[in-house]
């Protein structure tokens, strides 16, 4: 059985088993139910309850020998000293769990429990993912155990080892543009081990990027050997839970996870070509930057910037240069295309190019198009467009914002297999009509393949982590 035949039935399950639904009251086997019926999935749902003729208006079984078929996933939402029995009934009548309950590895006296569920998995042949997790989020299973995500099926795979994180991994992910094609949540990790699930990533097909928030370093050997024997396949962005000393104390009562060393997650990604990184928004800004842009032959070595705003430009141009990303030095042609534009006095031609709001105006911003298309002709220059949302949108007599946006999208199709890496920036003040419009063009520029980052700094730390990557992939 391969890889993809093992976990098919994880992420694409045609026949699903809900232990831990009520009849009576919402817990979180009911709220699983209602999560999959709104997330439009398609399938068999099997409640399991001793008594209850019915839960969620389906009909109810009271055990997995009663149900009318093989389930091929069940949700375990009961008590930590029920799940082994629990398992060990469903021997034959089932192919992955995923426990939910807490009260294992991760509590002082759960040891011994978590080992009696991997001795029930074992004797029963059945996969367990946890516990102590949340659940699988698959769009085009149509499975999900969080609100209102966004059903549009992607290509970047997530694992991650805390449940809540993965709902902000999801929720947030989803504000930003992310489509996913998997996140799965593993808690404990008793059983299924993270390079059990990279490993899938890696092989699937649907999975161009993948991202990982991990806590320990269970399967670790073979989690740096799949990573080395990819050589960089696909990108991969690591963000590391306990990576301080209070950090791994907080990681043991979370998951029971043990970290690491940092030595040795640095060597691991050093020879891997994995991305790490530090915050939750680095993380899901490294990922936009990977589902948008394609890893070119020949890694981008600078930054060309172009925007509204002289103070953001120089706090641009440090940011970038933190990270390793110099400013370039325009070619003379390119120089001497964007003098003879002649730009109204305040603008300034050399990189960072910046025109203020109240010289765009002039032609209603049209000659954005212009810069930014010049600006493109350097293949080892990443060209980064900052607009203050705020300032542009206070031009009312005209579609200033609209006319800028259209100027980013038409160079970027133009240039659609030129190469060369472009990103935007929109900066906002936090208002609400502000918000939304940044949100739709947001989207409408990540659907395009442009990363959309909220301040320059952020764009820096993703696609200096996506410069590592190129980098990494040259060597190889």
């Amino acid at each position: 059985m391969t890889i993809l035949d093992t976990f098919e039935p994880l992420f694409f399950p045609r026949t699903i088993a809900v232990v831990g639904a009520s009849a009576t009251s919402i817990s979180g086997g009911n709220r699983f139910i209602r999560h999959l019926r709104n997330y439009g999935y398609d399938g068999q749902i099997w409640p399991i309850h001793p008594t209850a003729n019915e839960v969620e208006g389906l009909p109810a079984w009271p055990s997995f020998a009663a149900l009318p078929g093989v389930a091929d996933y069940a949700y375990v939402a009961v008590g930590a000293s029920a799940v082994a029995r629990v398992l060990r009934e469903a021997r034959g009548r089932l192919k992955i769990a995923q426990v939910m309950s807490s009260g294992f590895g991760e509590t002082e006296d759960g040891d011994a429990i978590q080992e009696d569920l991997v001795a029930a998995a074992r004797e029963s042949a059945i996969r367990v993912v946890g516990p102590n997790c949340l659940g699988i989020h698959s769009p085009r299973g149509r499975v999900t155990f969080t609100e209102l995500p966004d059903p549009t099926p992607g290509g970047v795979g997530v694992i991650s080892q805390s449940g809540g994180l993965g709902v902000d991994i999801i929720r947030r992910g989803k504000s930003r543009g992310l489509r996913y094609s998997g996140v799965v949540t593993v808690g404990n990790c008793a059983d299924v081990r993270p390079h059990e699930l990279l490993d899938y990533y890696l092989q699937s097909p649907e999975t161009q990027v993948i991202g990982l928030y991990l806590e320990s370093a269970r399967g670790g050997r073979q989690l740096f050997e799949r990573l080395r024997a990819a050589r960089g396949a696909k990108p991969v962005v690591l963000l590391r839970g306990g990576s301080t000393q209070e950090g791994q104390g907080a990681a043991a009562s979370h998951t029971g996870a043990l970290a690491g060393s940092d030595a040795a997650w640095t060597a691991l990604c050093e020879q891997t070509g994995v991305v790490a990184v530090e915050t939750l928004d680095a993380f899901l800004d490294t990922l936009v930057a990977f589902q948008c842009l394609q890893p070119g032959p020949r890694p981008f070595e600078s930054v060309a910037l172009f925007g509204n705003g002289g103070g953001a430009s120089v706090l641009g141009t440090d940011a970038f240069a933190r990270r390793g990303i110099p400013l370039t030095r325009l070619a003379p042609d390119t120089l001497a295309f964007l003098e003879a534009l002649n730009l109204p006095p305040g603008s300034s031609v050399r990189n960072p190019v910046d025109v203020p709001a109240g010289s765009l105006q002039e032609g209603e911003g049209r000659v954005a198009g212009r810069i930014i298309e010049a600006l493109t002709h350097d293949p080892r220059a990443a060209v980064v467009i900052h607009i203050n949302m705020t300032v542009v949108l206070s031009f009312r007599h005209i579609d200033l914002l609209g006319n800028l946006m259209r100027s980013v999208l038409a160079v970027k199709q133009a240039r659609a297999n030129a190469g060369g890496q472009m990103a935007l920036v929109l900066r906002s003040d936090g208002e609400p009509e502000v918000e939304q419009i940044k949100r739709d063009d947001r989207l409408r520029a990540v659907a395009s393949g442009i990363p959309v980052f909220d301040d320059l700094p952020q764009a820096a730390t993703a696609l200096a982590g996506f410069a590592r990557f190129e980098r990494f992939r040259a060597r190889t």
